[in-house]
């Protein structure tokens, strides 16, 4: 039930009647006035736990009402096949692919000409890193945008976004860009504006003209890359001020408590869903808000201002969907996708970073007990939401393990995290894995990751010293761990490559601008070539995708495994078995994962509520028998475990 003042009541029937005016003569607009009544308490309880809301709803009324007057028949046609079917990226045949434009097909008409690859692996979501025209180089991998309406020049034209948008679309593929809300690059026009004495821009910036409240800030701010930008502001002399620039001195913070920047970015959402876009990643969500005393992370007006956002493009372009870029803690990533007043009515989508870390950590300790107490932490989120499970993605790892899971299995926090990275850079005695670090905290020591899934798993080192068996166990070990990814409900993210089995691509050093940055290490060119030719292949990348399609193809047919099932999650009677049971009316289905190196055994009563005598393996389709009583795992085994005949 949502709550709503009087006040409000009366706002929203006057912007009501003012959206009837705008689109007096629009065929549609029955349709419109429909999801206003829908959700625009949502849009007006947003703006009120941020702004005046009273002052602000009036524009949001007219942005809406703009956006779809230019929203295309066939994107309106879109908007009622989304509504029918909501959960579309809920549900067990939903499954993503990560990669940028350029390292994949060299241009948004590259892709296009690469949908039917797409298709026949089974993705019915590609996310395009940022290809939004950014700063030139550096510019943090294109997170530094200069203008947020028009594509990067080399890889194409909004016309080529709106073409492979709908291309996309006939093949059943939705498209997700990224969206950078917490700082434009230095370059962008409102900062340029700034710079030349617009005092209205200005204040779509934080700035200061002394260290007075930088260095109070500065108190409680960590630092987001403490080796090639330390410091959370920056000096500018065509501002005569200190700019708030948390990532780089040449991202320049915005100012969201100014409800112009607010409208500026409702806008521009608008638009992005106008070109075809069917998910907008919202990148650095966390950081919008700015408050004294605090970490500015995950602010309460943070989830007001989505909340907000969302509801606008629900009234305006419903089939959009929202994807939260926080990778916070277990006990802050669930407010992405809405808890209490916002539960449902913000974020559709959440990174599962914790996820990915505990799969990695697992596999180096082969031992599930913290991974299973990391994961049972989480709050249940809402039915209508779902996480994004990835096992690699375009960034650094980030050894995010909390001192109090460590703690509860009976280990040092901060111990584990730095042998982690030092196991995959491969300076513990006996890893396998060919990663390097990235960044070090100089007030922690904690230190990151980078680096492929196939060159962290050990394939990269198994093919130089030539050993059949190790590389079998680094693929199994791949597979595994995208089999938890497809398993754990939620959308799975393939990242590039890692179908094939890509490694570091130690070249990145030669390019200027990448150089400083080892996170190219893993940002590879895709080899077309591999590609092809691992359809019939007997190598390992022929292995991998012939194991990863298996998986995919099982995980279509699994009611159970849509989002709104939340799994069970527990270790066997050996430490090194994840088990995960996810109850559904079509079925049960239990999810078995030998996280080590060497064979284990599950006992049968962990297979409770299946029919021991009747099992069968979803990825397989065969029967499987127990042996005395228990189920043999095999080194980095997966069994989808169903007692159905």
């Amino acid at each position: 039930m949502i709550s709503l003042s009087s006040q409000g009541a009366a706002a929203l029937q006057q912007a009501r009647a003012q959206l009837a005016a705008a689109l007096r003569d629009d065929s549609g607009a029955d349709d419109l006035l429909a999801r206003f009544d829908r959700w625009g308490p949502d849009l007006w309880n947003g703006l009120v736990g941020a702004y005046d809301a009273e002052t602000v709803l009036p524009r949001f009324v007219e942005l809406i009402a703009q956006a779809h007057r230019d929203r295309s028949a066939e994107l309106r046609a879109r908007d009622t096949e989304r509504l029918l079917q909501p959960d579309w990226f809920q549900r067990p045949e939903a499954l993503g692919y990560v990669a940028y434009t350029d390292r994949f097909a060299g241009d948004l008409a590259g892709v296009q000409s690469h949908i039917d690859y797409l298709s026949d692996l089974g993705v019915t979501y590609l996310h395009l890193m940022p290809l939004l025209e950014p700063r030139p180089a550096p510019n943090d991998g294109g997170y530094a945008v200069m203008d947020y309406r028009k594509v990067r020049s080399d890889l194409g034209t909004m016309q080529n976004l709106r073409d492979l948008a709908a291309a996309l679309h006939e093949a059943g593929i939705a498209l997700t860009l990224d969206l950078v809300l917490n700082h434009v690059a230095q370059e962008h026009e409102w900062a340029v504006a700034a710079r030349n004495g617009d005092t209205a821009k200005r204040e779509y910036f934080l700035a200061f003209p002394d260290r007075t409240l930088p260095d109070e800030y500065e108190r409680s701010l960590p630092e987001v890359f403490p080796a090639f930008a330390p410091g959370n502001f920056t000096w500018d002399d065509s501002l005569n001020a200190w700019v708030w620039t948390t990532f780089n001195t040449w991202q320049w913070d915005l100012n969201w408590a100014n409800p112009d920047v607010l409208c500026e970015f409702a806008d521009i959402i608008l638009f992005l869903a106008n070109q075809g876009v069917d998910c907008i990643r919202l990148d650095a969500i966390a950081f919008l808000w700015k408050r004294m005393g605090t970490n500015c992370q995950g602010e309460p007006e943070v989830h007001a201002i989505t909340q907000a956002l969302r509801a606008a493009a629900r009234i305006a372009t419903p089939a959009l969907i929202f994807k939260a870029e926080a990778i916070v803690g277990p006990d802050d990533v669930v407010k992405y996708l809405g808890v209490g007043e916002h539960a449902g009515r913000i974020s559709d989508l959440a990174y599962h970073n914790s996820l990915m870390v505990q799969i990695w950590s697992a596999f180096a300790m082969h031992d599930a007990r913290l991974l299973t107490s990391s994961l049972n932490r989480f709050a249940q989120i809402p039915s209508t939401t779902a996480w994004g499970t990835y096992l690699r993605c375009h960034d650094d790892i980030g050894w995010a393990i909390d001192d109090r899971d460590a703690n509860s299995q009976g280990f040092d926090g901060g111990a584990h995290r730095a042998f982690l990275a030092e196991y995959y850079a491969g300076e513990f005695d006996g890893s396998p894995s060919r990663g390097a670090h990235f960044q070090s905290n100089p007030l922690t020591g904690d230190r990151r990751t980078s680096g492929s899934a196939a060159s962290l798993a050990g394939i990269e080192s198994a093919l130089e010293a030539h050993d059949e068996a190790a590389l079998t166990l680094a693929i199994d070990k791949v597979l595994c761990g995208y089999a938890i990814v497809l398993g754990f409900g939620g959308i799975p993210l393939i990242y590039m490559g890692d179908e094939i089995g890509l490694l570091n691509d130690y070249s990145f050093v030669d390019e200027p601008e990448h150089a400083a940055d080892n996170r190219w290490l893993h940002r590879p060119m895709m080899d077309w070539p591999r590609a092809k030719a691992a359809r019939t292949s007997s190598d390992y990348s022929g292995r991998l995708l012939r194991g990863l399609t298996e998986l995919i193809e099982a995980r279509k047919d699994c009611d159970a495994l849509h989002a709104a099932t939340a799994p069970e999650i527990f270790h066997g009677a050996d430490s090194a078995v994840l088990v995960l049971r996810r109850r559904h009316p079509g079925g049960t289905v239990i999810q078995v994962f030998n996280m080590a190196g060497s064979s284990r055994e599950l006992a049968a009563d962990s297979l409770w509520p299946l029919d021991t005598n009747q099992l069968r393996d979803l990825i397989t389709g065969s029967s499987v028998t127990l042996s005395s009583g228990a189920l043999r795992l095999p080194a980095y085994s997966t069994l989808w475990l169903v007692d159905t005949p």
